[in-house]
């Protein structure tokens, strides 16, 4: 689509809707920037924008004559698509594109696409490493924090962009292509906003849309949903295990990665040359194995950078040792799955903190996967009480509810002696005590480096 001279409303003033009028303005677009929180003031929205760039700014409502003059829509992720707001310019013919399907309109060169309910932060940044001990030009974009837009214009043929999509991302993506996609797994969240876990999967399996047997899409065969899409997939599919072996595909045995390619086998590395662990970051650096493979990069420089690559922050992050105590910030364990992987990776008696916003999630599973490890359960936020009750019908009777973040951790000191671990890794999302999971684990870490030796 031609973008100047033409009226773009831009749906939300977070930094995907600030990178996205940044974007709008160098192309020569006319951005509405429009948010409806009214308790926002148009000099605070202007303040998020750079020195220079421009934006017709409206607050809380829509002037009828504003919508009536818009020749495209561009959602922030954080906006529903169902809304009869958003309705309303379907209806009128308008295209509605999210943040992704602009940059990818405005961009060049080669693209990752990285999705899946858990592990694609950790794995976006392993790949974008990867791909940077290998190319001179990349960028790592996205749902990890980096608004694509802002580096979509500056990308030529040489660039590869490296991208973190959710799910509400994909909701709004319509030529978006990607060289190498993948689909780390798929477990149940934020039905709160995609109603059905078949509208969920439907969002996910989004990213191989326009794909062709001409690009490669990385799935894990260990998880039902993933297995179920190859068969369908448009993509040619690499496979990744960590449960058996594969005919084709890599796949963890014991100790080891092996990679299974036209009936050879081939050792790539042992798990404990990494600095990550747990299961979960086994099949995130098999992901970035396979997918850093599939662009070309050989393998000694993947094996290089895997071997020195350390947790990213807020995911299964050791924070320090204190009075023989473990503590470990899992904060982005945001969802029951994600918190599963926190507590498998746990390898001494445990205190948990769990809890948070209500994603009208179901916590059985994770409560079973505590396998005895956690010796007591500090519960926190709206959903205590609920993950509480989860917890008595399982058995676990040492749960302790705070009313604060901060009690939570003075029980966790007290609880905890030395040959323990406490583990943030709360299940849920941070909304209500907390603006993002990234202010939650920092605050984790200070009060854990604040603690006396």
């Amino acid at each position: 689509m031609e973008l100047r001279n033409k009226k773009v409303l831009v749906v939300g003033s977070g930094v995907s809707g600030v990178g996205a009028v940044e974007a709008l303005n160098r192309v020569g677009a006319e951005p509405v920037l429009f948010d409806a929180n009214e308790k926002l003031t148009v000099d605070e929205v202007c303040k998020k924008l750079p020195s220079g760039v421009r934006a017709q700014i409206v607050i809380g409502s829509l002037p009828a004559e504003t919508e009536d003059s818009v020749d495209l829509v561009v959602l922030s992720p954080g906006v529903p698509t169902d809304t009869e707001f958003v309705q309303a310019f379907r209806d009128r013919g308008v295209q509605i594109w999210g943040e992704i399907e602009l940059a990818y309109e405005l961009g060049r060169g080669r693209v990752i696409g990285i999705t899946g309910t858990n592990g694609k932060t950790t794995t976006t940044t392993l790949v974008g490493e990867i791909m940077a001990a290998h190319c001179p030009d990349v960028d790592v974009v996205g749902n990890i924090g980096n608004p694509y837009t802002l580096t979509a214009l500056d990308a030529t043929e040489e660039t590869v962009t490296v991208a973190e999509i959710s799910s509400f991302q994909l909701e709004t993506i319509e030529k978006f292509k990607p060289d190498v996609s993948a689909i780390l797994n798929i477990t149940p969240d934020h039905l709160n906003r995609h109603h059905t876990m078949e509208n969920y999967v439907a969002a996910k399996e989004a990213i191989t849309r326009n794909q062709t047997k001409e690009q490669v899409c990385v799935l894990n065969y260990e998880n039902e949903y993933t297995r179920a899409f190859g068969a369908r997939c448009p993509a040619r599919v690499v496979w990744f295990s960590s449960a058996r072996r594969l005919e084709e595909g890599f796949y963890q045995e014991g100790e080891e990665i092996y990679q299974a390619s036209k009936g050879e086998i081939t050792r790539i590395m042992n798990i404990h040359d990494m600095n990550l662990v747990g299961t979960c970051n086994v099949e995130n650096v098999m992901a970035a194995i396979a997918m850093t493979q599939a662009m070309g990069v050989p393998m000694e420089t993947i094996l290089a950078v895997v071997r020195q690559f350390k947790a990213v922050e807020h995911r299964i992050e050791f924070v320090a040792t204190k009075k023989g105590v473990d503590y470990y910030n899992d904060s982005k364990g945001t969802n029951p799955d994600a918190a599963i992987q926190g507590i498998r990776a746990m390898t001494k008696p445990t205190v948990l903190i769990g809890g948070g916003y209500d994603k009208q999630s179901e916590y059985d599973e994770w409560i079973e996967a505590f396998d005895g490890k956690v010796k007591c359960f500090v519960l926190i936020g709206q959903t205590r009480e609920k993950i509480a009750a989860c917890a008595a019908k399982h058995g676990i009777d040492n749960v302790i509810l705070a009313d604060t973040f901060e009690e939570a951790l003075t029980i966790c000191t007290q609880q905890a002696v030395s040959g323990d671990a406490v583990l943030l890794s709360p299940a849920c999302a941070s909304w209500g005590m907390f603006p993002n999971y990234e202010v939650r684990g920092r605050m984790f870490k200070e009060y854990v480096n604040k603690l006396e030796d």
